[in-house]
């Protein structure tokens, strides 16, 4: 049975680049092309993953011309049980932090959460909360970027969740995939209070509130914290992540560092540092 590619079919806007395939290819490729029980083309399930992130569209409406929506959803799924979207992006950072004159590790983050308005499916008990403040129920994705805005690591909580209750899981993370190189983060006047510093301190990490000015007139943009804001606009540019379209937190966990790969390939092939290769199909 021959495999449908790229090649057969007109191209989306959303299809991976030959040059930024070559680049992700190893790190999803969980099984050989070849093996007996594949029968769609990897790229062409990763092209509908990238197509259904875009367009914000249900599973169920995949088009036609792409894998059917079933081996898209599976096979996503895999990827982000076996940690693959998590590789991509802290290798791409490390990639972009050097050629940007930076050390491959950061030492300044900025800690930040989005609430996302839930949906019937990812509405159910337990999933989302009500979050006062925004005034809208769903989930909020607390998020820690280094001073370029790449992302490092994220929880997913249900909304009514405060955000200096996750100091302790992000800062574990953090120095977990800098090699405990953090010293600093900087946060808005939502992680106040002596617990969050002494959560932060553990990890050998100094929380520096960034606060706004008490005569405020219109948009003000904030020393250092406007970087986590532009992070998530980032973000905002794939509909699937609009709102809580997922029935899983850990696919919310691994969509979001899907959409930072897919920035992130976008700037490294900016930068010629991805490898200039044509016609790979695989």
């Amino acid at each position: 049975m021959s495999l449908v590619t790229t090649s057969t079919r007109k191209a989306y806007p959303s299809d991976v680049t030959d040059e930024e395939w070559h680049f992700v290819v190893p790190y999803l490729s969980l099984i050989s092309e070849d093996s007996p029980q594949r029968t769609h083309s990897r790229r062409e399930i990763f092209n509908g993953l990238r197509w259904m992130l875009r367009t914000g569209a249900p599973w169920r409406m995949m088009p036609n011309d792409l894998p059917p929506w079933e081996a898209v959803y599976q096979q996503t799924q895999r990827w982000i049980r076996w940690g693959c979207f998590e590789a991509i992006v802290h290798d791409l950072r490390q990639m972009l932090r050097l050629s940007q004159g930076k050390n491959a590790q950061p030492s300044a983050v900025i800690l930040d959460g989005r609430t996302n308005q839930s949906t019937p499916e990812s509405g159910g008990e337990g999933r989302a909360g009500y979050d006062g403040g925004k005034r809208k129920k769903g989930s909020k994705t607390h998020i820690a970027v280094d001073t370029l805005g790449y992302l490092l690591t994220l929880v997913v909580t249900p909304a009514n969740e405060q955000e200096r209750a996750q100091v302790e899981a992000l800062c574990t993370q953090v120095q977990e995939v800098t090699g405990q190189n953090v010293k600093l983060a900087y946060v808005d006047q939502g992680y106040t209070g002596e617990d969050a510093a002494s959560a932060a301190s553990s990890h050998g990490i100094r929380l520096e509130v960034v606060k706004l000015p008490e005569a405020k007139k219109g948009f003000v943009l904030l020393p250092r914290r406007w970087v986590v804001e532009r992070s998530f606009a980032w973000v905002s540019r794939f509909r699937r992540l609009a709102r809580d379209y997922e029935r899983l937190p850990e696919t919310v966990s691994g969509l979001t560092f899907l959409v930072f790969g897919i920035l992130m390939l976008v700037k490294a092939n900016h930068l010629n540092l991805l490898p200039q290769i044509n016609g790979i199909s695989s």
